[in-house]
């Protein structure tokens, strides 16, 4: 039997290749690299602490962090937000929604478009000279001249913010429906005989049953945010113009790479949004439960 079980290792062996060149050695040579001056040919010289010394300092840096935070916290407010009321109203056994299955796919199937395809519709929608926004707008009275919706950096921040909200509201939507079909609908019906209105059940019973819910979109949300990459690149000039508004962290780490070929300080930038993934991840978590825990202290 001992020598029949060693065949499995046989078996696994693929993964473990496959894991190991793809996954554990990307990463252990991307932080030999974090302390190194590495250009993308030549000798790699080691410069200690001097990458991530710079980072600290680093404003470009600094900026492409705040703009991160500016898009994405935009994002989840209004696709939580939107996510949240459509699962109330399509769960509401008063209203007794018809046609859920449906509303589902539409609501879901923004996530099924290539970010790439959503970037060129967009960037067709708000140009700003034959944008069908400021057509309709004009046409509607509503401004009277056309707004270049993508380059100042206020309405180009939000208008990225928006299209991730369309992209994926639909999502969190059906995750929050998942969670609310697992909830008892004798809750529900406790609360209706009570007398309580939509709002009461939405805040007593609603929420704190979907806090395991809210709590992995929050995150899953958060650690994509920090991610923020593809659609600033496909629908900017690359360099996150306007006046950087729309620099992200990744997309600074992508140019530092990749257009100036400093792999070194890349290494490092890398290394550094890991870690603030990893606190923020931690203050979320730790904040979702400390209410919790002081509750049942209380009780």
């Amino acid at each position: 039997m001992k020598n029949l079980n060693r065949y499995g290792y046989f078996f696994i062996a693929p993964f473990w290749l496959v894991f190991l060149v793809f996954s554990i050695y990307p990463v252990a040579l991307t932080f030999y690299y974090s302390f190194t001056n590495y250009t993308g040919s030549g000798t790699a010289e080691v410069v200690g602490l001097a990458n991530y010394t710079r980072l600290l300092t680093d404003s470009f840096f600094v900026q492409a962090f705040v703009n991160t935070l500016k898009i994405w916290g935009i994002n989840f407010a209004l696709q939580m937000g939107l996510a949240l009321i459509l699962a109330a109203i399509f769960s509401d056994m008063r209203l007794k929604m018809k046609g859920q299955s449906f509303f589902r796919a539409i609501f879901y199937l923004p996530n099924l478009i290539t970010v790439s395809s959503v970037a060129l519709l967009f960037g067709i929608l708000l140009d700003w000279q034959h944008g069908s926004l400021n057509v309709v707008l004009m046409n509607l009275g509503l401004i009277s001249d056309p707004i270049n919706w993508l380059n100042e950096p206020a309405t180009a921040q939000i208008s990225v913010s928006l299209i991730l909200t369309w992209m994926w509201f639909g999502h969190s939507f059906i995750v929050i429906m998942a969670g609310i079909s697992g909830i008892s609908t004798d809750y529900f019906e406790a609360a209706l005989i009570d007398g309580a209105n939509r709002w009461q059940t939405l805040v007593s019973i609603t929420l704190p049953l979907l806090k395991p819910i809210l709590l992995y979109i929050m995150i899953t949300s958060l650690i994509g945010g920090l991610q923020l990459f593809d659609l600033p690149m496909l629908i900017t000039d690359g360099i996150g113009s306007p006046d950087g508004s729309l620099n992200t962290m990744v997309l600074y780490l992508y140019n530092q790479a990749f257009k100036y070929n400093n792999y070194g300080y890349a290494s490092a930038v890398a290394y550094g949004l890991f870690i603030i993934t990893v606190i923020f991840s931690a203050i979320v978590f730790r904040s979702m439960y400390s209410s919790e825990r002081k509750q049942a202290r209380q009780v």
